[in-house]
């Protein structure tokens, strides 16, 4: 991670890119922002535009079909940006394994920053997980 504190303690603004999920993570990601877990409260909030994102979540396995989508989303993500990998599926493909039509885990496509594995991960994982990576950050440039 080459990351700088100035770009994560104000807010954070989160594309969600969808690589053939089942929508278990993606239902757990809006529940998140719900008033119950309310995501907003720690300025997390989702954007329309990979150019206005410093995070990068993508849920699902990466089939053939997406893997050349998912490589441009990250190339055109303004720099530095922050990947997260929600769910087995982007964490190890853990059920589309041995799929003929998977290319492989999240990180042998795009580098990851976090990985919050779970089937589907809960709210609170989700939380924990990002808190845990900005205190990682924090730590690593007062060093």
């Amino acid at each position: 991670m080459s990351f700088t504190v100035d770009a994560l303690t104000k807010s954070l603004n989160v594309f969600h890119a969808a690589c053939s999920p089942c929508n278990n993570c993606d239902i757990e990601i809006l529940d998140a922002l719900t008033p119950r877990y309310d995501l907003e409260r720690f300025g997390i909030q989702l954007v329309g535009s990979i150019r206005h994102a410093d995070v990068l979540l993508v849920t699902g396995a990466v089939n053939k079909k997406v893997v050349h989508r998912i490589k441009a989303l990250y190339e055109q993500a303004p720099k530095p940006i922050i990947v997260i990998a929600n769910g087995s599926c982007a964490c190890s493909e853990i059920l589309f394994r041995d799929s003929y039509n998977t290319c492989g885990p999240l990180d042998k496509i795009i580098p990851v920053d976090l990985y919050i594995p779970g089937c589907p991960p809960r709210p609170e994982a989700i939380i924990a997980g990002v808190v845990k990576l900005l205190n990682a950050v924090r730590a690593k440039d007062k060093k």
